[in-house]
């Protein structure tokens, strides 16, 4: 090292770095003192901030390990409760015995076991509201092994003998969750290994992708042709990126030798992106879900009191990988740009390196898009993050306050450090919810200017600069009472020119199970025809499927609203309706943008709120999900023939044994939460007077709030499993899923198709008009250079229709449909067709030739010049 004498400290134990440390402290002061404003200073200092593995000028990252490490922490609420900054200090766990490996405490191990760490408390230097130091003799993270943990621990003011611990919100690692100590990890030796880095070197370097002047000369990644939504936890039966790294390499390995695809597997292909539902560490459920425990596996949630006047003791911890069952979405921001641990099956962040890298090598590479929520913060934030990132309540947990200077830049640096694990393209959540507080109008104003930053921020990634595909969440107005017909979608994409939004038929409010759907959304459809070649379209998405299993079901199945056309039950009424033959071929083959799928709609498999980590609203959360039994759960779901059945086995466990036990719990508990005003208590008492399958396993002692907690628990843990794709991989219809994977494929083979659809070149869309009892949704799309002309029939809705060539361009009108005015009458190729209309892809069919399309149905028609 060059930082010549270390401090003192015990026997293989870590220790200060005098001349690094002051050099950290010297530069955040040189940032203060160069910068215009208090955010540049910030902007500079907040890359530096977390653990940075230290390495001597020239040496190569995936040969030379680190001499030491630096930290720095950003602590305002430390300097505001004047804590002395003697009285700071790195508090860091070194397992006591490696097992010869480095590797004794396994991060992916799911039980809770007990493990022996060395503790050291170093000293900090402290420059205006931030912390630094630079160590040397402790174990950096890689993927064959643990490094030390860390964070801050300091004496409270006021002299009661507790100490208050400072979490890193910039770690790149949080192997035992976020409201562990994090990992010091080593980064640079990730990103000098990784296995794609040939995929980055060839950034700008395509035609496509070249270096703008918009983009300051950094190539930005260019949209796909059409994208595929996953949720990983659910996923595979382990629920681990490494898990889901596996198919996809299995996928592309077939396709590369030329292989069928298994029906499940078809499920997969004709994607060039895959966005990837949140993936960042979640909040936990106080009191229950702890994955550190000092004082050893049985210890309280905070564990006994360590002897923190000591420099250096050895403690036992109780340590487990989180296994948070949730959607993705509850983000407490602190530890943004690490990866969820219980999404890690080694608990190592490699396995999303590993995944993209995975994705990055499919035959025809896709895309990886992040999937990022930094519009909120779950209220256990405040636990993690300096009071300043707040601004106060907000409509899901906590406002962020992105005016605060620092808080801003640490925003920024956060989203940068999770997109350079090497993500082709972000989609923001929520991007309507980045507002501030106006103090003269009293309003909240929307935070473009933050927005345009974020857009700005550029990754590097195996040591190329690039900007991502950028896509934006944003139904402003919203959450204003007229925002469905005010929201004009497009706000951020006039704003930024390479920009896609998500369309108004993604958003969670759309649900084609409901009868007139078809009917009633056109305006917004011809909207996606005319100018959607900048949306994001499809149906079928996290969102849209939710909500669409939340709507009721009355006793007689059919409900006033629910489109009877479709199937004859609940069950396969919501399947058809996310996986429709009509809808795929609308938005791959007839509407401009970039249509997405949700894997689970492929799969025609459940899907539905999953989220555990929240014991306050938890009951509420199931009670709003009743409608879901009757969507999804099929009689006979709790117990098979010989009562060995593999569902649900948690809600057995509580004395339910039936479907009908279970939808009248959760029915009338849906009822009790807007009867009492969510009186938990009150909701117990009534439910036990009532009487539940729960009351057997209380032995007559009556319900309270803990049985009802352990009810939405037991629902968590059941329904996720349920939901797991794995489970449902034998029931893929094989002619189904190459119907789906063929029309993605035609899709692929035509990325014109995402232009808007332009009269000028002869293209055309509608629907057949006067409905007479069916919607039918028409289109006609050509080639660029005039070779290929496509026609599309989709029968939407209602009932069974006849439909031709010739039909489709009278109602389009032929002068203007195509350009083929008098010659409309030629012959005409069947390009796609699903299973059992009567046709095959190939046939010929003169134009007057008709097929008869069902509920659901579609064909599409080719000619060539």
């Amino acid at each position: 090292m060059s930082g010549g004498r270390a401090a003192d400290r015990g026997p293989d134990g870590p220790s200060v770095l005098p001349d690094e440390t002051a050099a950290l402290v010297d530069a955040a002061r040189r940032d203060r003192a160069s910068a215009d404003d208090r955010f540049a200073a910030a902007s500079e200092i907040a890359p530096r901030l977390g653990a940075h593995p230290i390495r001597p000028d020239g040496a190569d990252p995936a040969t030379d390990p680190p001499e030491g490490v630096a930290f720095g922490f950003w602590t305002p609420d430390l300097v505001a409760d004047g804590v002395p900054a003697e009285d700071v200090r790195l508090e860091v766990f070194t397992p006591v015995d490696d097992g010869g490996d480095g590797f004794a405490v396994d991060p992916g191990r799911e039980d809770l076991r007990e493990v022996s760490f060395r503790i050291d408390r170093l000293p900090t230097e402290r420059d205006g509201e931030f912390h630094w130091v630079a160590v040397e003799g402790l174990p950096v993270g890689t993927a064959d092994r643990l490094g030390a943990l860390y964070q801050l621990v300091a004496p409270e003011p006021d002299g009661d003998g507790s100490y208050r611990t400072v979490r890193d919100p910039l770690a790149r690692s949080l192997p035992f969750g976020a409201f562990a100590p994090a990992e010091a990890y080593d980064w640079p030796r990730l990103d000098a290994t990784r296995p794609d880095r040939d995929h980055f070197a060839a950034l700008g370097t395509d035609e496509e992708s070249v270096p703008t002047d918009e983009d300051d000369g950094f190539p930005r990644v260019e949209p796909a042709t059409s994208m595929l939504e996953v949720h990983p936890g659910t996923s595979t039966e382990s629920g681990s990126l490494r898990a889901l790294a596996a198919r996809f390499r299995e996928v592309g390995d077939k396709l590369e030798r030329g292989e069928p695809l298994d029906p499940h597997e078809r499920n997969y292909a004709g994607y060039d992106a895959v966005q990837l539902m949140p993936v960042e560490p979640l909040t936990q459920a106080y009191g229950r879900q702890w994955y550190w425990r000092p004082g050893g596996a049985e210890g309280a949630a905070d564990g006994p009191p360590l002897n923190r006047d000591a420099d250096a003791e050895t403690a036992t911890v109780g340590v487990k990988r989180p296994d948070q069952r949730n959607w993705g979405y509850d983000v407490v921001v602190s530890g943004f740009g690490a990866a969820n641990p219980a999404l890690l099956e080694t608990g190592r962040p490699d396995e999303l390196v590993e995944f993209i890298a995975a994705c990055h090598a499919m035959p025809d590479p896709i895309r990886v898009v992040f999937d990022v929520a930094l519009g909120h913060a779950d209220e256990a934030a405040a636990e993690l993050l300096p009071d300043p990132f707040f601004e106060g309540p907000g409509m899901y947990g906590l406002h962020l306050d992105y005016r605060q200077p620092v808080v801003r830049a640490i925003l920024l640096e956060l989203h940068r450090r999770k997109a350079n694990f090497g993500a082709d393209g972000i989609r923001v959540d929520g991007a309507q919810d980045f507002t501030y507080h106006d103090e003269e109008t009293g309003e909240q104003v929307h935070d473009d200017a933050f927005l345009d930053a974020l857009d700005g921020v550029v990754h590097e990634v195996a040591g190329t600069g690039y900007r991502p595909w950028m896509i934006f969440e944003d139904g402003r107005p919203w959450p204003r009472e007229d925002w469905e017909l005010a929201s004009t979608y497009r706000t951020l994409i006039d704003r930024h020119p390479h920009a896609f939004q998500w369309s108004p038929v993604t958003f969670a409010h759309n649900k084609p199970a409901l009868l007139t759907f078809w009917a009633t959304k056109w305006w917004r459809m011809r909207e996606v025809g005319e100018f959607g070649s900048r949306w994001i379209t499809g149906v079928a998405n996290h969102d849209t499927l939710r909500r669409g299993s939340q709507v009721e079901v009355t006793d007689d199945w059919s409900g006033e609203l629910i489109n009877p056309y479709l199937a004859a039950d609940p069950r396969g009424t919501i399947r058809e309706a996310y996986d429709s033959p009509a809808a795929l071929v609308w938005f791959h083959v007839a509407m401009p943008g970039v249509p997405m799928d949700f894997l689970h709609a492929n799969h025609r498999a459940p899907w539905g709120f999953v989220r555990d980590t929240d014991p306050t609203w938890n009951v509420k959360v199931v009670a709003e999900e009743a409608p879901w039994i009757d969507w999804h759960v099929p009689e006979g779901a709790l117990a098979d023939a010989d009562g060995t059945g593999d569902a649900f086995p948690r809600l057995r466990a509580l004395g339910f044994e039936t479907r009908a036990d279970l939808k009248s719990v959760a029915t009338t508990l849906s009822d009790l939460v807007d009867a009492t005003d969510y009186d938990v208590d009150l909701i117990a008492e009534l439910l036990s007077a009532m009487g539940t399958p729960m009351d057997a396993e209380e032995a007559g002692n009556g319900l309270d709030a803990d049985d009802l907690q352990r009810f939405s628990f037991a629902w968590s843990g059941d329904v996720s499993e349920y939901l797991t794709l794995d489970r449902w991989a034998d029931e893929q219809d094989g002619a189904r899923t190459a119907f789906d994977r063929a029309v993605r494929e035609f899709r692929q083979a035509r990325p014109w198709l995402r232009d808007d659809v332009d009269p000028d070149r002869g293209e055309a869309f509608g629907y057949r008009h006067p409905t007479e009892g069916t919607v039918v949704y028409e289109a006609c799309r050509r080639a660029p250079d005039g070779d290929e002309t496509l026609l599309v029939a989709c029968n939407t809705e209602g009932t069974p229709v006849e439909v031709s060539p010739a039909a489709v361009l009278a109602d389009l009108g032929a002068e203007r449909a195509g350009g083929l005015g008098d010659d409309a009458s030629g012959e005409w190729t069947v390009a796609l067709a699903p299973p059992d209309l009567g046709v095959e892809p190939g046939d010929s069919a003169g134009s007057t030739a008709s097929v008869t399309l069902e509920t659901a149905d579609a064909v599409v028609w080719r000619r060539t010049e």
